[in-house]
């Protein structure tokens, strides 16, 4: 009997999306274009901050949206709306993540002449799209108050992979039992060279900080 022939599938197709990923970037990089892959868990506040973080850079910048979701047109509309920023709705057909051919998909339907910043608000979920490289220049995610101070402890990876960690909902923090400088110390361990910012998007508390760590950002990488 012949022997049985195991093909580890998972670790094929990482090893294909890192290439996929790495093109795209390349792509990315010789447009001028730097893309923002932001996650977080769902009722995070993603929307809310991104629109209060466009309306403070829409003047400086040239800016798109992809908005990903299993369903509905809700958040890209709700960008455009807000914002006046050309925004469009990815539906992912079920899956829980963005991968960089979903990416690349999404892009190829964003005139991406003379844009400067892409945002790409990747799906609600903590595990999911932290193991898929989108081809992304940074990636970023928000934590919301009360989500609770340990979650990096929680979901190791998501934080590992994040170069910001924007902490959320900072208005409601007296009400809820959330240690800011515990947070900072658990996401340092997963992470120590994350920058932390902690912000409200509902007050806009803090927003400012974001928009000019985004702006420094797309400078930096069209400069390099």
């Amino acid at each position: 009997m012949d022997e049985v022939k195991i093909i580890e599938i998972k670790k094929s197709i990482f090893a294909d999306n890192q290439q996929d990923a790495d093109a795209l970037r390349k792509e990315l990089k010789a447009k001028g274009v730097y893309l923002l892959n932001l996650m977080s868990a769902p009722g995070s506040g993603k929307t809310t901050t991104l629109i209060r973080t466009l309306n403070l850079l829409k003047d400086k910048l040239h800016i798109a949206v992809m908005e990903a979701d299993i369903d509905s047109d809700v958040d890209a509309v709700k960008i455009q709306e807000a914002t006046g920023i050309p925004s469009i709705q990815l539906h992912t057909g079920g899956m829980c993540h963005l991968d960089a051919e979903m990416t690349r998909q999404g892009l190829d339907n964003v005139d991406l002449e003379g844009i400067d910043l892409v945002i790409l608000e990747n799906v609600g979920n903590l595990v999911c799209p932290a193991e898929f490289d989108t081809g992304s220049c940074r990636n970023a995610m928000i934590l919301s108050v009360p989500e609770g101070d340990d979650k990096p402890l929680k979901y190791p990876l998501m934080f590992s992979v994040c170069d910001l960690v924007v902490i959320n909902k900072t208005d409601v923090m007296p009400y809820f039992d959330f240690d800011l400088e515990k947070c900072r110390e658990y996401i340092r361990m997963r992470n120590p060279m994350a920058k932390v910012i902690p912000i409200s998007a509902k007050t806009g508390e803090g927003v400012e900080a974001f928009a000019e760590w985004l702006l420094a950002e797309v400078k930096n990488w069209k400069n390099q």
